[in-house]
């Protein structure tokens, strides 16, 4: 009989060795993230396998499931612990070796498999691991899944029966390299700097975006899993700053930067001008419903409000629905509402057909905003930007708060928003126009100023964006008017950056 995991091991130890260990808060809303060695062994891993293959069998999906790992010195060592897990749970297990998330998600397609488990800790520091998981193409395990599989796995609930296989799928890049080249190449020259910040990325963006057409300019596209310059992140001003001294350096006319994980895709244009992900929806949102009238695009609650206001994008008749973030709550609402596509403040797109199929794929990202391009000749990216109204936004913004105490501190400061609207005070001197709460709260004050607080859903952080529509100093006085909120707790801690 497997042992119960303990939810903390001393390393070096003999129990470390022969026990178990999964940290309780590793299991989070849509997928799963440990500090390796800290919070979960190679043991927990091995039961998180037993766990997911047992969840299967409850779900009566077929035992059948993808898996893939990123390009960290450690996520091999883990996949096969998973692995292991897995088939002693009775899973057949095609695995597709070294990979980004979204070929583990193309696989479930092309291989015809019904379930995915994708070894990646995605953008997060050196240390940390995950996995990724889903049992209904193209969707991802939300909060009902998360809780009844961290159920099983702390309960040591398994169902081992086993019978399980393992079979290495030889070649699959060459499989997903032909899915995003099998089409018309770019009918006009595009220079681009393809950033990969050292991640899984480097080994096939640079050959797909050339077999496309681009002329590429690679940058940080070598595997380093000790990622020796800046973490993979297209979100974090560290690697878009490079993005933009590339750009300026080459004279390019955009550069996209990938993500550890390859589902996310950041944008640098030939000014040297970093698009935040949310505005670059507003732009393919408008050239996407030249082609698609009346679309409806899945937007999360950390995104610009352009989404709602843009005169061309109401002009063309498009809705805008805003909704949680997180790729599996996305994933699923574009999934439910057949919505062309959803676009996250963080990089993550989710393309349905007929550009996609529903999941987050950089690369396919990254060929949409070249679509882009290349269907508006003549034009620049950063003409195309300053085509947008004029708002002033934040970047994304993370003060540590242990996960804990994340959840029951955003739910304070909703209360605390709620009652302030519920009494007609004012933020920032201003009446309080809308509050959407369904993910943490977005206040939004008359003149269309908002503030985002927000529990991240995969790290020990808060989440805070602030935006206005009418002057920098409007921004600021948002964001002064959120944090002022957080200050009242004192687990809020400092700031990964600021405005």
């Amino acid at each position: 009989m497997f042992p119960t995991p303990k939810p903390s091991l001393v390393p070096n130890t003999y129990a470390y060795e022969s026990e178990p260990m999964v940290k309780p808060t590793g299991f989070r809303e849509y997928d799963a993230r440990w500090l390796f060695q800290k919070e979960i062994n190679l043991m927990g891993i091995q039961a998180l396998g037993m766990g997911l293959g047992t969840l299967m069998h409850e779900m009566k999906v077929r035992p059948e499931i993808v898996t893939g790992h990123d390009f960290r010195g450690y996520s091999a060592s883990i996949k096969y612990a998973l692995v292991s897990g897995l088939m002693a749970a009775g899973i057949k297990v095609r695995d597709i070796g070294l990979a980004m998330s979204p070929m583990a998600y193309f696989a479930q397609f092309a291989l015809d498999v019904p379930a995915v488990a994708m070894v990646t800790a995605s953008h997060n520091d050196n240390g940390w691991t995950g996995v990724k998981m889903g049992v209904n193409r193209p969707l991802t395990f939300g909060p009902d899944e998360m809780n009844r599989l961290k159920d099983i796995v702390l309960g040591a609930k398994f169902d081992l029966r086993g019978g399980g296989a393992y079979e290495f799928v030889a070649d699959f890049p060459q499989t997903y390299f032909n899915d995003l080249t099998n089409r018309a190449k770019l009918k006009h020259p595009i220079k681009v700097v393809c950033a990969c910040g050292n991640g899984t990325a480097g080994a096939f963006a640079p050959k797909i975006l050339e077999a496309l057409g681009c002329e590429v300019i690679p940058l940080d596209t070598e595997l380093d899993h000790s990622f020796p310059k800046y973490n993979p992140n297209p979100e974090d001003m560290e690697m878009l700053h490079a993005m933009r001294d590339a750009v300026l350096a080459h004279k390019a006319d955009v550069a996209l930067g990938f993500d550890g994980d390859g589902d996310r895709c950041g944008v640098v244009d030939d000014e040297g001008e970093e698009i935040f992900a949310d505005k670059m929806g507003v732009m393919l949102a408008r050239d996407l419903a030249k082609l698609h009238p009346g679309a409806t695009f899945v937007v999360d609650v950390k995104s610009t409000g352009l989404f709602a206001t843009d005169p061309e994008l109401i002009k063309l008749g498009v809705k805008a629905d805003y909704w949680k973030t997180g790729h599996s709550y996305m994933k699923r609402r574009v999934n439910e509402t057949g919505a062309l596509v959803g676009f996250e403040k963080s990089g993550h797109y989710f393309f349905n057909a007929p550009i996609g199929r529903g999941y987050d794929d950089g690369l396919v990202s990254a060929i949409a905003v070249l679509d882009m391009l290349d269907r508006n000749p003549g034009k620049k990216l950063s003409e195309l930007r300053q085509a947008l109204p004029k708002t002033w936004s934040s970047p994304t913004m993370s003060p540590h708060c242990a996960d804990e105490a994340k959840y029951g501190i955003v739910e304070q400061v909703v209360k605390h928003f709620q009652d302030l609207a519920a009494r007609g005070e004012l933020v920032t001197g201003q009446k309080i126009r809308d509050l959407v709460t369904v993910n943490g709260v977005r206040v939004t004050t008359e003149d269309g100023s908002w503030g985002l607080v927000r529990a991240s859903s995969n790290k020990p952080e808060l989440v805070v964006v602030v935006e206005s529509p009418v002057s920098e100093a409007r921004m600021r006085e948002m964001f002064g008017a959120m944090d002022a909120v957080l200050r009242t707790h004192p687990e809020v801690g400092e700031y990964n950056q600021k405005i």
